[in-house]
């Protein structure tokens, strides 16, 4: 979608029904979008020649949105004002819409490179969906928060996301003083909403929070204390309680993508084996690994195996030549390794991980599969965690380490995610292809491959859903998990996150 295939329709420019014409709420709603275009009016002509304090404020908030909005994505900035927020981002489609014709004026003359619409967002009517729509310091203003979600939910695709920051209610008493003494920008009484009264907005409307950060402590330029402040503390208790602002990132609820008329209804599936000292476990591979999709290829990829666990998978593709099948020779080392060979080599729509030690059940993949196909969730990393594991399955001070982490990292994500380690793990294609081409974000850093896809699926805003599985003893083989050393791994990779996800 380009901005010369997008159908603006400017509402707000039709001439309202005169006030004394109509009664009762449509008089009051008509009133409120009145004082509001006046004072926004007043305040883009204002804005001129004064800056106030909020300089500092409104430079955190960039930083923030291109944390979770990519470079090049179709952006509709609802709420625009001058539409700095929205360069800012750099998308390859941008759409402002404010309903302040002053501001408009100024947004085109400062951003001609980008689209605005003067338009009130209750009655907005554009043709299209987008990548990423984004409400920047709006539902404090709206009279009607559910119709603009609803209005939202309108241009908005099963990959859509709705990122948007509101202020805290415990800011109430310290805006309103800036607001007299001339600091902050002068507002009219505002919705001051929980973060529990805008994630119900938003499922009214068919929307789920999948994300939630309370940032900016201190919103003046004081380096270094604002940095740490606004970086570093508003993250943790009690701090947090105090930020200023809520931002929440959503999705709409299980909507799945359409297919084509001419497209097959059911996915391609591609199951990648990263096999290593597995020969004994290669036939149960074959015989149990069921049918899923339209069709299903096993990719195995072998790498540094001491036993015959190459020649094995050989003999079994040769033993069943209708099955989908093919082998790889890893070149590099360790497990994310063979999962990115696999991955690069698979044709499929959606890409699994099966672990060769079959400790995860391959019977349990449909299940993984129903997560993506049902449009529950994005990413279905499987939980071993849940039910009870049979005796051998896992060391105590192992399942001592995957609970700290699984908590560890569900603070730093920002979703549940109880089981990090656990190697079965299912996205699409094409979310995958998005984590790989973001990639140097966080750089070449994790052998196991669980943390690579978990870090990426977070930073692009994909929805983890666990899929609890019965982790099984193994019947062959031993652990390729180091305790102690991987333990530490794990910690410093803990730190990494913390500086990549969290603290930015």
């Amino acid at each position: 979608m380009n901005v010369e295939e997008l159908n603006l329709v400017n509402t707000a420019s039709a001439s309202p029904a005169d006030e004394t014409e109509v009664r009762g709420a449509d008089a009051a709603r008509l009133r409120y979008r009145r004082e509001r275009a006046a004072l926004w009016d007043a305040q883009a002509r204002r804005m001129d020649t004064w800056r106030g304090w909020g300089g500092a404020y409104h430079r955190r908030l960039e930083e923030l949105y291109r944390f979770f909005v990519p470079p090049g994505s179709r952006v509709l900035d609802i709420g625009c004002a001058r539409g700095d927020l929205l360069a800012a981002l750099e998308p390859s489609v941008g759409v402002g819409v404010d309903f302040s014709t002053e501001m408009v004026e100024r947004a085109r003359k400062r951003h001609p490179h980008l689209r605005f619409l003067q338009a009130d967002a209750h009655e907005l009517e554009i043709e299209g969906e987008f990548d990423f729509i984004i409400l920047s310091d709006v539902v404090n203003d709206l009279w009607d928060v559910q119709e603009v979600f609803r209005r939202v939910g309108q241009l908005s695709g099963p990959r859509t996301r709705v990122v948007l920051n509101f202020y805290s209610r415990l800011w109430e008493l310290p805006l309103a003083l800036a607001q007299r003494a001339g600091a902050a920008t002068p507002q009219l009484p505002q919705n001051w909403l929980t973060v529990e009264d805008v994630s119900g907005l938003l499922s009214l409307a068919d929307f789920e929070v999948i994300r939630r950060r309370d940032e900016i402590l201190l919103p003046l330029p004081v380096p270094p204390l604002s940095t740490l402040c606004n970086r570093y503390l508003v993250k943790l208790w009690p701090f947090n309680v105090f930020a200023l602002t809520h931002v929440l990132v959503a999705r709409p609820a299980g909507r799945v993508e359409q297919q084509p008329a001419a497209a097959a209804a059911v996915p391609r599936v591609s199951v990648v084996v990263p096999a290593r000292n597995e020969a004994g476990n290669i036939a149960d591979i074959f015989r149990r690994t069921p049918e899923m999709g339209s069709e299903t290829e096993l990719i195995f990829v072998e790498g540094g195996s001491t036993d015959d666990t190459y020649e094995t998978i050989e003999r079994e593709m040769a033993a069943h030549p209708t099955r989908s099948a093919r082998l790889l020779r890893q070149t590099g080392r360790g497990k994310g390794d063979a999962v990115r060979t696999g991955f690069a080599h698979a044709t499929g729509d959606v890409l699994m991980i099966l672990d060769s030690d079959l400790t995860v059940p391959p019977e349990d993949l449909p299940r993984f599969l129903e997560v993506l196909t049902s449009g529950k969730a994005d990413f279905a990393n499987g939980s071993r965690l849940v039910y009870p594991m049979e005796r051998e399955a896992m060391r105590f001070l192992n399942l001592v380490g995957n609970k700290f982490f699984s908590l560890a990292f569900s603070w730093l994500l920002g979703q549940p995610v109880k089981d990090t380690l656990c190697g079965t793990k299912v996205l699409r294609r094409d979310d995958y292809e998005r984590i790989a081409a973001g990639r140097a974000y966080f750089g070449d850093f994790d052998p196991f491959g669980d943390f690579d896809l978990l870090f990426g699926a977070s930073k692009q805003n994909l929805k983890l859903l666990d899929v609890p599985v019965r982790y099984r003893d193994r019947t062959y083989g031993a652990t390729n998990i180091s305790r102690w050393s991987h333990g530490w791994l794990l910690l410093r990779m803990v730190a990494f996150a913390a500086r990549r996800i969290k603290f930015i």
